[in-house]
């Protein structure tokens, strides 16, 4: 799950492993999205790790991922003095020789007071925004006290999605606040986590950056996704 959510954005990512966790933030080349993710040593079955970072390919293992067997274990062992990195997935065992982790910038994780959140399953997200997309590019998310709503206006057609207080598994809301952004960066992570997620929260403010939190491997990871919004007269 790791590999897929940060690939919603790049292509390699520069992983910095600490005494006790994982730490990976990335942002995509146009600067309009950023996730932050932080896993505990607690999510995987032995933790020997000396703190380095290591600047990593992610298709590659991926797919190496994706010759997992059911009850397959994934090890990964550094040797600094060969410089290369030995993932093992059952029998199979793959090399990698690391990125340059000093030409891989790693963002800023923005601090955004946001007061204004909705929260509710992946499952519920991910076929908001499946529907979003079937009318336009550009998804509008507004709530108030009573409700959180996803609304899409094509040239013909529009699409409402509205979740009432009840039916959410948690709204706080200051004020009334709306808010823009693209489906080209929010469809893709939807799809990703709409049957692995139970709750995603998901606050922003009027013309603010959208941040999405939720957990994984039974709370042992967490991921931020901030995307800034499309505000009128962009491009």
């Amino acid at each position: 799950m790791m590999i897929d959510i940060l690939s919603v954005l790049v292509e390699e990512a520069r992983f910095n492993f600490k005494d006790n966790h994982l730490e990976i933030r990335v942002v995509d080349p146009s600067h309009v999205a950023m996730i932050r993710m932080e896993v505990d040593s607690a999510a995987f079955e032995a933790w020997d790790v000396d703190e380095t970072s290591l600047g990593l390919e992610l298709a590659p293992i991926g797919k190496l991922i994706g010759l997992a067997a059911a009850g397959d274990l994934l090890e990964i062992n550094y040797d600094e003095g060969v410089g290369l990195v030995s993932i093992q997935v059952g029998e199979i065992n793959r090399t990698i020789r690391p990125l340059d982790r000093q030409a891989m910038s790693e963002p800023k994780v923005p601090e955004i007071p946001l007061d204004s959140c909705a929260i509710l399953s992946g499952t519920k997200f991910a076929r908001a925004l499946k529907a979003a997309d079937q009318v336009g590019d550009l998804v509008t998310f507004s709530l108030d006290k009573n409700q959180f709503v996803v609304h899409v206006s094509g040239d013909r057609d529009a699409v409402t999605v509205p979740y009432e207080a009840g039916e959410l598994l948690g709204l706080e809301c200051a004020k009334p606040v709306k808010s823009q952004y693209s489906l080209q960066y929010l469809l893709p992570l939807a799809t990703r986590i709409s049957s692995s997620v139970e709750e995603v929260k998901i606050c922003f403010g009027e013309n603010y950056p959208l941040q999405i939190e939720f957990e994984f491997a039974e709370g042992s990871g967490r991921v931020i996704y901030f995307l800034a919004p499309r505000v009128e007269g962009d491009t």
